[in-house]
């Protein structure tokens, strides 16, 4: 596609920007990506995938906005208290870019129509606030071999997680847990979050899928990324492939 004049002022700093130029612009227009929960971590990566220019987007979230989501889910307002928060994303996102396309989703029925949506997009960023949803997403990730970028936060702790399905020798979110033990899964509402450390993961997911869709930079692939707020320090390791792991093991019986 050709960029119009709108579009090259629009996308001016990236354009500036060596590694995206044009030519990267026009391929973030071409490319899709699905944000799956749009609360402190999903509305930072809609909000920049969507001013970055990525040409189509799918949003998924069946809450609705509720006052105490105010202190971390920016892309919301005291105005949209009691709307769902897939209808309230879009209008907000095609206010900061008109031009992309934006299909919201209220509500799925089932795994495989999720299924059906994440094979339909080039990456998918999972920024819901489960494990058993999270693990979910993964396991259709590997299956539909689509780039996964996962985050999490939880009191003043992040983690980010770069999956990528292509990679035989690679992990899998599921390598990080053993499933067949009970897991303590903490919850906002339970233990609270320090907002602006949910927004830094979710600005971190939104850079990594712009990398993985423009081809630049380094990798994350295969890291577990983890960000301590408190004292705001940073850890970046391997992420071992577990050779147990039902999900990405191909060896497995």
């Amino acid at each position: 596609m050709t960029l119009n004049d709108n579009q090259l002022i629009r996308y001016s700093r990236n354009i500036l920007l060596s590694d995206i130029d044009i030519v990267g612009q026009e391929k973030l227009l071409s490319s899709s990506a699905m944000v799956i929960g749009l609360g402190g971590l999903g509305s930072p990566v809609a909000s920049y995938l969507a001013a970055s220019g990525v040409g189509r987007l799918v949003i998924s979230d069946f809450d609705s906005v509720h006052i105490s989501n105010l202190q971390r889910q920016t892309i919301f307002s005291s105005k949209n208290i009691g709307e769902n928060k897939a209808v309230a994303a879009k209008k907000r996102l095609l206010e900061i870019n008109p031009q992309i396309e934006i299909i919201s989703l209220s509500k799925l029925s089932s795994t495989e129509e999720l299924r059906e949506w994440i094979s339909t997009v080039d990456i998918v960023a999972d920024c819901t606030d489960n494990l058993g949803t999270r693990l979910v997403i993964n396991d259709i990730c590997f299956s539909e071999k689509t780039m996964l970028v996962s985050g999490a936060a939880i009191k003043m702790d992040g983690q980010l997680i770069v999956i990528d399905p292509t990679n035989p020798d690679g992990p899998c979110y599921r390598c990080l847990y053993n499933t067949d033990e009970d897991l303590e899964d903490d919850s906002c509402s339970d233990s609270g979050v320090l907002g602006p450390i949910v927004g830094a993961v979710g600005c971190l997911q939104a850079t990594e899928i712009l990398k993985i869709l423009l081809s630049i930079g380094t990798s994350s692939a295969g890291k577990l990324i983890t960000i301590d707020g408190r004292h705001l320090e940073w850890l970046k390791i391997d992420l071992p492939k577990n050779l147990k792991c039902k999900t990405c093991n191909q060896k497995n019986d």
